[in-house]
């Protein structure tokens, strides 16, 4: 039995893997927006480990969301799943950081830092992420006009970039990165034409499996098939540099 903290999981793709999880009798720890969006869990309640809320949004509310984990207790393992897709507009946090890069690349970054390390970490990726090139310029789009594919694919280059730098730092932790696939979730849509039963089993078995494939750190995975990311986020180079903006960008470091 594992202690396990999925983010976003009010719905789609971390809904169901919570829900997979309890089956297999894991204590999971859930994760909603705001209290509104916890209501949603209602089903589920009565056998998670504990509920938490906080915006990701908010680097505020990020802060004190690591804390009410930290509260329950250690996690064996914590699937970084919330993320948002294609916005129209450069949407800006309290921060000021546009809400893109706040939600899929800062909030895990800030939730690694802060909580107690586990001892899995798995990041969810996106296969755009190999159309965001090398340039870390402009992180948060403040001087480029934004263009919402763009964003997004950067935002999953830099999470499995970080994924893979604390894979290499982090020797005691398994770290991995996901990429789930393009799957009818609210966030997907009703065409995406990959398997949601498929996009959320890797993250499940890699939270938890005992087999040799889930226990070499560093992978880059799809449907439980290890993959080649992209270039940028297996180099030394780019994954320091990728380190040291966001620890400039939130004012922690991942040490």
């Amino acid at each position: 039995m594992a202690y396990i903290f999925i983010t976003g999981s009010a719905d789609g793709l971390g809904r169901a893997a919570a829900r997979t999880l309890m089956d297999e009798g894991h204590d999971v720890v859930l994760h909603a927006r705001t209290p509104g969006r916890a209501a949603d869990l209602a089903d589920l309640a009565a056998h998670a480990a504990g509920i938490v809320t906080g915006d990701l949004g908010s680097a505020d509310e990020t802060r004190a969301l690591a804390s009410q984990v930290n509260g329950i207790g250690r996690m064996d393992a914590v699937i970084h799943n919330a993320g948002i897709f294609l916005e129209p507009t450069r949407a800006t946090t309290p921060e000021g950081h546009a809400r893109t890069l706040a939600v899929n690349t800062l909030a895990p970054y800030l939730l690694t830092a802060l909580m107690d390390r586990p001892e899995r970490l798995i990041y969810l990726s996106s296969g755009m992420h190999r159309g965001a090139g090398d340039s870390l310029d402009d992180m948060d789009w403040t001087a480029r006009r934004w263009n919402p594919s763009q964003a997004y694919s950067e935002s999953k280059l830099y999470v499995t970039t970080l994924a893979l730098a604390l894979a290499h730092r982090w020797p005691h932790v398994l770290v991995h990165a996901v990429d789930p696939g393009w799957v009818p979730t609210k966030m997907g849509g009703p065409g995406a034409p990959d398997d949601l039963e498929l996009g959320h089993l890797t993250q499940t078995w890699l939270a938890v499996s005992k087999e040799p494939a889930a226990m070499v750190s560093g992978g880059y995975w799809h449907h439980r098939q290890r993959h080649i990311p992209a270039p940028e986020a297996l180099d030394p180079g780019f994954q320091d540099r990728l380190l040291h903006r966001l620890a400039e960008l939130t004012g922690v470091e991942a040490s």
